[in-house]
């Protein structure tokens, strides 16, 4: 086994047309402008993919990439990203996942991989430090995700598979690696129309080893103590994984009930995360190398499986008017191995359930009632009867049979589970997010419901906190580890632990400037500097991060994205059912100072001077000066 030093530097470019490939190096300038991940994959892919190109095409491109912290035994360290133009959305999609695939890719001696062009047939793809290997996936057609890794763990320690979905192109497939999912935006669909089946990775061929060990030791020392101090870890995330969020969620009014008409319910303690602890007495289920261990597993309908997220809770549960934990968890376990995202299969299907009960479509789905679910999931991954229209997200139905007034999408994404009439931050994310209906994106609900710091209907300073955290949530995906880092590594410095909360409040929501400044961002940056040898500050880290949000959304513009898309569905704009009669959300407001805030023009597309300033040329190359 050979040793690597830092990081590899090497990208897998495959064509699948002419059944090719070759080494594309990483330069040291691309490395520390876009550290790795998120940043990297998108640079990669604004150097190669022609706007305009049908996502579904043989032109589209699809590229992984790890992050620097895979291999090293890094906090949280097991997390990978890929991106593509959405088959979804139209526009540019990126999604992190925690599975083997990230750690296998780079320890076969690859810190990424692109796809070109597209298969005559089904196949797979073997990787291992010499290359690819072809091989013919003709027999594993219409097999589930899980039958397909099985057959792929014998040839590499980590894979991606696609199911069902993916090869019949629904619009929301998803990859699996492990029991993990590159989840939205339809990815499995990407990699069904290249007629890509799976891939895998043969990994342990090398060994990576910090360029600064002593360094990479204190900084992953602290990293390690942070999580374990911090209360929202170890009293939150561990106890009740994901679904900790449901029951303050619920007490806040942002649950989203039966497709965002309700924002709370008296049922909902029947799906929360102190309910399945007292009765389905979890364990844990996570990702490689996690200490924050979110990820549980527990009995339900009498086998042992994971314990469903928060989103998918919400989403097939609650937003579809179910409050049985175990049909939920039956629909998730189906969602996984035909490869549905579990987010946009009930975002679309609430929209079903309210189009069929205001007479514009025939359908038998009605909200609270389990009954046709599972046939209907079965039904859109098959492409049968209705559910090949159903297949094509919300936004398309909507298009075809009305009701765009409760289709709770953004820019073709559906929203994930937080309403954002209780929590106006998370409103503007929404709005502003370079995926679509977005939580990952700022994820300011910590900010406004979790932790209480800021006034969660206030519009104060909310346009500054969403660029903030815009910005960190783009690096850390970045570096690349889990986002819930952010609780530990920022809030458990000496500095801010140790400030009295009347204190932190007020200098929070009217002094931001003054706030973040107490934000260490050393962790992360003296983790990538110790891996790398790249000398990098916290400032220098965030500057990464706003390059490749930046970046991302110049693409979209490219695609066609302006302020136009920048928006919120009629629902949450003029309908309230927290506090009927108030105002309409105050979108405007927070948007405008968003893009001044951002340096965008008033149509909402980055400056050519802002660009130029973080080293972005315009015509699609990196500029070198």
């Amino acid at each position: 086994m050979r040793t690597v030093s830092g990081t590899n530097n090497k990208i897998l470019e495959i064509d699948l047309t002419s059944k090719k490939f070759i080494e594309t190096n990483v330069s040291e300038e691309d490395r520390k402008n876009y550290l790795g991940g998120k940043g990297l994959a998108l640079k990669l892919l604004y150097d190669r993919l022609t706007p305009g190109v049908d996502p579904l095409g043989a032109d589209n491109i699809f590229i992984v990439t790890t992050g620097v912290l895979i291999g090293t035994g890094a906090p949280n360290s097991a997390r990978f990203s890929a991106v593509s133009k959405s088959p979804l959305t139209g526009i540019i999609t990126h999604s992190s996942c925690g599975g083997p695939f990230g750690n296998a890719l780079k320890t076969s001696g690859w810190d990424g991989m692109i796809l070109k062009g597209k298969s005559v047939s089904p196949i797979f793809l073997l990787i291992d430090s010499q290359g690819v290997k072809f091989t013919d996936a003709e027999n594993f057609s219409e097999k589930t995700t899980s039958e397909t890794e099985t057959h792929l763990s014998y040839f590499g320690n980590g894979s991606l598979a696609i199911g069902p979905a993916g090869e019949n192109l629904v619009r929301f497939a998803n990859i699996s690696s492990g029991e993990r999912y590159l989840g939205r935006g339809g990815l499995g669909a990407v990699l069904g129309s290249k007629n890509v089946k799976g891939i895998t990775a043969r990994g342990g061929e090398c060994k990576i080893v910090p360029k600064d060990p002593e360094t990479f030791k204190k900084y992953s020392s602290r990293g390690f103590k942070y999580i374990k101090q911090n209360y929202y870890i170890e009293k939150k995330y561990k106890m009740y994984g994901t679904l900790n969020h449901l029951s303050s969620n619920n007490n806040a009014q942002i649950l989203p009930v039966r497709n965002f008409k309700e924002s709370s319910s008296p049922e909902a303690e029947k799906i929360s995360g102190e309910y399945i602890k007292e009765t389905r007495n979890p364990g844990y289920r996570s990702c490689r190398n996690c200490s924050i261990l979110c990820g549980h597993e527990g009995v339900f309908n009498e086998k042992l499986t994971s314990v469903p997220e928060y989103e998918t809770t919400c989403l097939l549960g609650s937003n579809i008017g179910v409050f049985d934990i175990d049909k939920i968890s039956e629909w998730n376990d189906i969602c996984g191995e035909l490869g549905l995202d579990t987010i946009s299969a009930g975002g679309t299907l609430a929209y079903v359930m309210e189009a069929a009960e205001k007479g514009l479509l025939d359908s038998p789905l009605r909200f609270g009632k389990p009954e046709h679910i599972a046939k209907t999931l079965e039904d859109i991954a098959f492409m049968r009867g209705f559910g090949s229209e159903i297949a094509m997200g919300s936004r398309k139905l909507s298009e075809r049979y009305g009701g765009e007034e409760f289709c709770m999408s953004v820019k073709g994404l559906e929203l994930s589970a937080y309403d954002p009439r209780g929590s106006v931050g998370m409103g503007l994310n929404y709005a502003v997010a370079n995926r679509g209906g977005c939580h990952l994106s700022s994820t300011i609900f910590g900010l406004e419901i979790t932790m209480g710091l800021l006034d969660s209907e206030s519009t104060i300073n909310k346009a500054t906190y969403v660029e903030f955290m815009e910005n960190a949530i783009a690096a850390i995906n970045s570096l690349h580890t889990c986002l819930f880092t952010i609780y530990p590594f920022i809030l458990e410095s000496l500095f801010l632990r140790y400030i009295p909360v009347f204190v932190l409040k007020p200098v929070l929501r009217y002094f931001p400037f003054i706030a973040k400044l107490f934000f260490d961002f050393s962790t992360y940056s003296g983790l990538f500097s110790s891996i790398t040898g790249i000398k990098i500050s916290g400032r220098d880290f965030l500057k990464s991060g706003k390059r490749t949000h930046i970046l991302e959304r110049y693409m979209n513009t490219r695609e066609g994205v302006d302020s136009n898309g920048d928006k919120l569905p009629y629902r949450i704009l003029n309908e309230n059912s927290r506090k009927p009669g108030l105002n309409p959300f105050p979108l405007n407001k927070m948007l405008k100072k968003y893009y001044r805030i951002r340096k965008y023009d008033t149509n909402g597309i980055p400056m050519r001077s802002s660009l130029k300033r973080l080293g972005i040329e315009a015509d699609g190359k990196q500029n070198r000066t």
